[in-house]
């Protein structure tokens, strides 16, 4: 029993090397929050960043041996070297037209050389049918794959007949292990590269189940960094959760350059697709898409589409002005408010906020002198257009009343401007642009705020500019 216990000289040495090895040898970890991607050495109920109840979820380190193995085989690139800020070359990127001007107008007028692009949606909502008619035209004259891991090869080959897409220069592999992609792109590295989807991908040295925090993380970060190194286009797409924002960790979303969403509503042959995050372009721009027999066609002219208004009249409609990344937009407003017979009024809001509305609400009975408190109020943009801008203030208050008092707004008026707290019309940005754009689709009339007014007179257009909301609801 004694001997048993006993470890003397060359015993406990080798004892103490295998514990040391096998210490050094286990992989560290670390918990991420999959809602603020904040890292925590320890699993902890709540993330101390965002406060958030049980989204920590744990990750896997490449230990120190495995990253001196990636950099000695040169994969990892040569080191970099600093310079002056003042030296760096600032000529414009290179970038590729997608064959879709709307699709590029997203972009920022091309796609970007060496860019990672995050495109996700709604399951239906067309990203791979848009991405396989923009890669069958690309592939004509650029280097390109297609890496899909939830569909066959025969299925893809099946959607492109249906769509009578050029198929002779596109490749497709049908794959879901990065060790396998990574083995064939780095071989024979193609211009772009397209992953549909990034959550079906995984590492065979990571444990975790194909579309955990660990493994998206991971394969994104090795698909951007090849991107990076060889000048290859990436895109990679993205599932959404129930609440329409994208699955995977937040910081999945720091690691791309441009994040893209394609929103779809369920009564709507279109499709509009939002840049949410981009380094080359405009943040918040907007494409439309019609969803056809024949895949999806651009909207050149979507204020016509969001416009289709009947011919007869009625009152609690009226048409504004917003501003989509880098154009204006004309979409109709519909208000109704009607008697309520209960305690609590009704305020139902679709495509507004519906904290804006009640604070509208407030400044409408304190500085216009009208009460609202016993009707029902339902707002809703028309078209499936969500507005996130202050100009739709004045139009909202104006589609109200008109419903209250059942007074027709003329079908030539359009109006826009925030509506401030003391009952002031602020002015918004681009408001030239939004009245030249009144004109082109037949408006002849507007009420904008004073600081939005024109300095020129505008062809066709007789502009009321008002300093406060009295002013203006006298005004129509």
């Amino acid at each position: 029993m004694l001997h048993s216990v006993a470890f003397k000289g060359k015993h406990f040495s080798t004892l103490a090397t295998i514990f040391r090895d096998h210490k050094l040898a286990k992989s560290k970890s670390a918990f991420v929050c999959t809602d603020c991607g904040a890292d925590h050495s320890k699993w902890q109920g709540q993330c101390t960043a965002c406060n958030a109840w049980n989204t920590l979820s744990e990750i896997r380190l490449s230990s120190a041996t495995a990253a001196r193995k990636a950099k000695s085989s040169g994969f990892a690139g040569s080191l970099s070297t600093s310079q002056r800020l003042s030296e760096i070359d600032v000529a414009e990127e290179p970038r590729i037209s997608s064959g879709f001007a709307e699709l590029d107008r997203v972009f920022g007028g091309g796609i970007v050389i060496g860019s990672a692009v995050l495109i996700g949606g709604e399951p239906g909502a067309g990203k791979s049918t848009l991405l396989l008619q923009m890669m069958c035209q690309l592939a004509k004259s650029q280097k390109s794959l297609y890496v899909t891991g939830e569909e066959s090869p025969q299925q893809i080959a099946l959607r492109a007949r249906r769509l009578d897409l050029p198929t002779e220069h596109l490749s497709v592999m049908a794959e879901t292990s990065l060790d396998a992609i990574m083995a064939s792109i780095d071989k024979d590295p193609p211009k772009i590269l397209v992953v549909d989807s990034i959550q079906v991908i995984y590492r065979e040295d990571i444990s975790s189940a194909p579309g955990s925090v660990s493994q998206v993380r991971e394969c994104a970060a090795e698909l951007v960094r090849f991107a990076k190194q060889r000048g290859t286009i990436l895109i990679l797409v993205g599932h959404v959760t129930k609440e329409g924002s994208l699955a995977g960790p937040k910081v999945l979303e720091h690691m791309i350059d441009c994040s893209l969403v394609l929103d779809s509503s369920d009564d709507s042959r279109y499709r509009m697709l939002r840049s949410r995050k981009n380094r080359f372009g405009a943040v918040n721009e907007l494409g439309v898409f019609a969803m056809t027999d024949t895949g999806m066609k651009e909207v050149s002219n979507p204020s016509a589409i969001f416009l289709s208004r009947n011919e007869s009249t009625s009152s609690g409609s009226i048409v504004t002005s917003v501003w989509e990344g880098s154009r204006p937009l004309l979409v109709e407003i519909q208000a109704l408010a009607d008697s309520n017979q209960y305690q609590n009024p009704r305020r139902v809001v679709v495509g507004l906020e519906a904290n804006r509305l009640a604070m509208l609400v407030a400044v409408l009975h304190r500085h216009a002198g009208i009460a609202v408190g016993d009707q029902d109020i339902f707002l809703n943009v028309v078209g499936g257009v969500r507005i996130t801008e202050t100009g739709a203030d004045l139009p909202a208050i104006l589609a109200i009343l008109s419903s209250m008092r059942e007074r027709e707004i003329p079908r030539d008026l359009i109006a826009f401007g925030e509506v401030g707290l003391a009952g002031e019309l602020r002015p918004v940005s681009n408001g030239q642009d939004r009245l030249k754009e009144a004109v082109k689709q037949g408006f002849t009339r507007a009420i904008v705020p004073y600081a939005n007014r024109p300095q020129n007179a505008i062809k066709g257009m007789t502009v009321v500019a008002a300093k406060t909301l009295v002013e203006a609801v006298e005004a129509i």
